[in-house]
């Protein structure tokens, strides 16, 4: 296992350094008809060329209709504009294409596509140059998400198993007799820290197994309304503690799908609705078919959530909600995304305005 990854390491290093030596290749190259100059040159060429064909198609226009009596210069200035038009169209898509391609690479960067790559042959200097240079970038960036996410993985599994072992011990301490009131409240929170943090590790090798992965698979047809009801009695306790009460209008719906990924969904939409809503609040939950879709609301009677914490809100670790972050790692939502992501499903967030949170599911039957 340890050669295979450093086999992967050297050819990920090899690829790295094929890449820069490249783009210093590429830099060294001098072209003497730079990309101003082809783009003045040619601009000065299409003048004469305009100028020339206005004088010649004006000339025709008179021979071929001698009758019609209009200034040299309006029949001039209208040819001219029509083929200088059509050449300057023509110019621009051979000029600016190459920039519009860049521009839709970088978008996909923007939203954590690394694997774009852009055709660095190309007639101008310049263009190959900034696709040269964009590629090694997207390369690095590349390796360094497989390299964080290997990280964080590898870590997560190592503190898996003594984490447990933790939480196995402070049970069993748990039980035991003639403990103070001081040694009860330590082993209580021994246990609630490491449950904390199994939690934790699970989300995070959860959530990591399914950014590794392309489709969806061990689908299975089951009933989803009795899935999501079920999912309402697991989390009784949470619910029972602030008396929170429910409104369920669930649809009998029978969907094929992995089973086992969406329960992840309607434990942290449900959970969150709990914890975030008020003592003795109600959580709506709701389940519509429309033509081809599943549509599931989950809506709270909570404060809702400010605009910057919208925009974050199912990105990995954010917490907008400060007072809860001993609740919560900041992993529940973003799994929430890949999962739906996953299954060809969306989710959409908005506030209420009555107060508190929505939360929209959307599955493709």
């Amino acid at each position: 296992m340890r050669k295979k990854k450093n086999r992967l390491q050297q050819l990920k290093q090899y690829n790295s350094t094929k890449l820069k030596d490249h783009y210093e290749f590429v830099k060294q190259q001098r072209n003497w008809f730079s990309l101003r100059t082809r783009l003045t040159l040619l601009v000065t060429a299409e003048l004469l060329v305009s100028v020339t064909l206005a004088v010649g198609a004006a000339t025709l226009l008179n021979r071929l209709f001698p009758n019609l009596q209009l200034p040299l210069l309006v029949e001039l200035l209208a040819i001219a504009l029509l083929i200088g038009g059509a050449v300057t169209a023509f110019l621009s898509k051979f000029f600016f294409d190459p920039i519009k391609r860049l521009r839709e690479a970088m978008a996909q960067v923007a939203e954590g596509e690394f694997s774009v790559r852009l055709d660095p042959s190309s007639s101008f200097q310049e263009i190959r140059e900034v696709y040269t240079g964009f590629n090694l970038m997207t390369h690095e960036l590349s390796a360094t998400e497989v390299l964080q996410t290997d990280f964080v993985s590898n870590v997560s599994h190592e503190f898996k198993t003594p984490i447990s072992a933790i939480e196995g011990y402070a049970t069993l301490l748990q039980g035991t007799e003639n403990l103070d009131e001081d040694q009860q409240n330590y082993i209580d929170k021994i246990l609630h820290n490491t449950r904390r943090l199994s939690n934790l590790t699970g989300n995070i090798l959860l959530l990591s197994k399914i950014e590794n992965q392309n489709i969806e698979t061990h689908q299975t047809r089951y009933r989803l309304d009795e899935q999501i009801r079920q999912c309402i009695v697991d989390l009784e306790p949470a619910w029972s503690l602030k008396d929170t009460e429910f409104d369920v209008d669930l649809e009998g719906v029978e969907y094929l799908g992995n089973e086992s990924l969406l329960r992840h969904v309607w434990e942290n939409l449900i959970g969150n609705a709990v914890k975030f809503g008020p003592e003795g609040g109600l959580v709506t939950i709701g389940m519509k078919t429309e033509e081809e879709k599943i549509r599931i609301t989950v809506e709270d009677e909570g404060t809702g959530f400010s605009e910057e914490t919208q925009r974050h809100l199912f990105d990995k670790f954010y917490q907008g909600d400060s007072s809860h972050k001993q609740e919560g790692n900041g992993l529940g939502l973003a799994l929430v995304s890949r999962i739906l992501h996953l299954t060809g499903g969306t989710i959409a967030a908005e506030n209420r305005p009555e107060g508190g949170a929505k939360f929209t599911v959307t599955l493709l039957k």
